[in-house]
């Protein structure tokens, strides 16, 4: 079934992200399993859930870009939104979102070497490894209809991508704007509730690995998290 892998990434995030909340985690228990819930009736519903074709809504894949200290966000200007967002798009068919929201950073950033930071470890530390990385985040939000497109639905799941802040960026056809911002102005050019979580969740993740001695801010950029990234 084309859809198994990512039930059974929803099923994880629910797991892992709930039971963490004793460390008093930005997950929005209330919230999340309410999207949770119906991103999961969307994809055991509709068999073309991967496809853009399919008019009442789709999969998407995204990735929050991050700096190796975990300080700065890349941002891109959206060309038809007009908003500044995260990075990603369209899975057009694709079943393993992860893939979709790495291929989307690069080719919407010219970004090269990039990485998934898996914090498995951080929500729980005795959970085993696991063959995709972890989403972030997941929010269901409508598309404003368009000529020759109706006003839909994208189910985003979520992924951080770690990368390294000094090389160039390359902005593409869809995008007004690319740049980094700290979390600090990243909250104020983009104070959406769902874009504001993710930085929630990842200045979460960057205090929790602090803590355990594994991000290391040199103010160059470093991260000494070397089995926690995965290519």
């Amino acid at each position: 079934m084309h859809r198994s892998h990512i039930l059974s990434d929803l099923s994880r995030y629910q797991e892992l992200w709930a039971q963490a909340t004793p460390h008093a985690t930005p997950y929005e228990s209330g919230r999340e399993l309410a999207t949770l819930d119906r991103m999961v009736g969307f994809v055991k519903r509709c068999d073309g859930a991967f496809e853009r074709s399919t008019l009442e809504g789709h999969l998407t894949g995204s990735a929050l870009v991050v700096s190796r200290d975990l300080n700065h966000v890349l941002l891109t200007l959206h060309g038809k939104l007009g908003k500044w967002l995260q990075l990603g798009g369209h899975a057009d068919g694709h079943n393993l979102l992860h893939e979709v929201a790495m291929r989307e950073a690069e080719e919407e950033s010219g970004l090269t070497g990039l990485s998934f930071l898996d914090f498995e470890s951080v929500l729980m530390p005795s959970v085993p490894a696991h063959v995709r990385p972890l989403p972030l985040d997941l929010d269901c939000h409508d598309i404003p209809e368009r000529p020759g497109e109706p006003r839909h639905v994208h189910y985003d799941v979520r992924y951080v991508i770690v990368a390294d802040r000094a090389q160039p960026l390359v902005i593409s056809e869809e995008s007004k704007d690319l740049r980094w911002f700290d979390l600090a102005e990243a909250r104020v050019v983009a104070p959406e509730a769902s874009t504001l979580r993710q930085f929630d969740k990842l200045n979460w993740l960057r205090e929790r690995l602090i803590s355990r001695g594994q991000v290391v801010d040199t103010g160059r950029g470093s991260l000494n998290l070397d089995s926690d990234l995965r290519p």
